[in-house]
């Protein structure tokens, strides 16, 4: 009966050590899967500028970011006092970048060509506003601060 008992426990032990087994995963397997699930076209946090540092949530973030570049803009265009031969009704779209040092760069402006010759001090007035702004903070993905891109588009109406 003891012996039997013995080989009862002995067989269990032995049948058990599988369930105790770990699978060894390595780094690298854990960082690839870690890579899919990151979404690249979306960030934590928006770039901001110091009247935006105290919006929390995200979509406010970028409204935030978004509306000081836009007022800041039209601002600029209408203290140049902008006078049209015609009746304008067009959209510029400026493509802008931040930095991961927060940065903040015109990619390129897209304007209808008529647009450009019935203002050609346009891009200039748009360029210079944009300069004259200064992000406080870059955008963060995971607690590291990455560069991001923006297409803002500046609609251009006169009376």
């Amino acid at each position: 009966m003891k012996h039997s008992f013995l080989l009862i426990f002995l067989l269990l032990t032995v049948a058990s050590c599988q369930f105790f087994e770990t699978e060894k995963v390595s780094s690298e397997s854990i960082f690839k899967e870690e890579i899919k699930t990151i979404d690249w076209k979306d960030v934590d946090r928006y770039p901001s500028f110091s009247n935006c540092e105290n919006e929390l949530e995200k979509p406010e973030q970028k409204d935030c970011f978004i509306n000081t570049i836009s007022s800041q803009l039209y601002k600029s265009i209408n203290h140049e006092g902008i006078i049209a031969s015609r009746d304008i009704y067009d959209t510029v779209r400026v493509n802008f970048q931040v930095s991961s040092a927060g940065e903040l760069t015109i990619v390129n402006i897209k304007m209808d060509s008529l647009l450009q010759r019935e203002f050609p001090k346009l891009e200039a007035w748009i360029l210079e506003s944009v300069d004259s702004l200064r992000p406080v903070a870059p955008a963060f993905k995971r607690g590291i601060p990455v560069r991001t891109q923006f297409t803002l588009p500046v609609i251009i109406k006169t009376n």
